[in-house]
């Protein structure tokens, strides 16, 4: 097995790229693991499991939304490993994701405390609702008319992906309201932020949080390393679980990194 070389960030030009990578290096380690200090939950995402997620999401947002390269998605989920995996399939297929709900975007990706928000107003974007129950299983009741549920969505996707077209590193990304940024830009950030050690980072920080995405998602997974996600920790778990999980780097949102 091949060790990646956690002080040379892996030189990708696109996410799809960099996934590959991965893949190809070493696809059994640990990619993205989560905590949940409020439930006790805890899943693990190895590289290709992460991959396979990547590629049944991208496969949902272009099959059953019928998102198109060039698109925007909204995201507004917690800090949940959910966020990767949606991260990803957007990028996989050259589809943009914002955080801003005044910026366009034909879908919207959300948990259930959100959904009554983007169900208030009828005619509005597609509404992908995510129960964020253990497994991404489907919600326990009936949802309103017109949104899909992800937990009843996602199980029949391909875990093929075949993109409509290739990914390139000036598609965008990111979009805001003070404009977008590429792929490639976001890569070339990742890469002048390497981290210490094998680049496995233990946060409790929202991926979609301004600066988390590169510094707390893209970063770790461009050295070659990997990302623990904690949701609702407990602060006398910090300690324990850096240990536990072998983090070389903690950024916790309760103190200044």
């Amino acid at each position: 097995m091949r060790c990646v070389n956690a002080t040379a960030p892996i030189a990708s030009p696109t996410f799809p790229a960099l996934l590959a990578r991965l893949l190809r290096e070493d696809p059994g380690r640990p990619l993205v693991t989560y905590y949940d200090d409020a439930t006790g939950e805890r899943t693990e995402l190895s590289v290709v499991t992460y991959a396979n997620w990547v590629s049944k999401n991208a496969n949902l947002l272009l099959e059953e939304l019928d998102l198109e390269p060039g698109d925007v998605v909204l995201l507004d989920l917690p800090g949940h490993w959910l966020v990767p995996v949606f991260l990803g399939a957007a990028w996989s297929v050259g589809v943009a994701v914002t955080t801003d709900p005044t910026v366009p975007h034909r879908v919207v990706v959300c948990g259930p405390d959100a959904l009554p928000a983007h169900t208030a107003a009828p005619g509005g974007p597609q509404v992908l609702a995510c129960s964020l129950h253990p497994f991404a299983t489907r919600f326990p009741t009936a949802l309103p008319p017109g949104v899909v549920d992800h937990g009843s969505a996602w199980p029949g996707q391909s875990d093929v992906l075949v993109a409509p077209e290739p990914v390139g590193p000036d598609d965008p990304a990111w979009a805001g309201p003070d404009g977008s940024r590429s792929q490639g830009e976001l890569l070339a950030s990742a890469r002048a932020q390497p981290l210490p050690g094998t680049g496995r980072l233990l946060t409790d920080h929202h991926p979609l949080e301004p600066g988390h995405l590169v510094a707390d998602l893209l970063s770790p997974l461009l050295q070659g390393g990997s990302v623990v996600l904690v949701r609702h920790a407990d602060p006398a778990s910090w300690d324990r679980r850096a240990e536990q999980e072998r983090a070389d780097v903690v950024r916790r949102a309760d103190r200044a990194d």
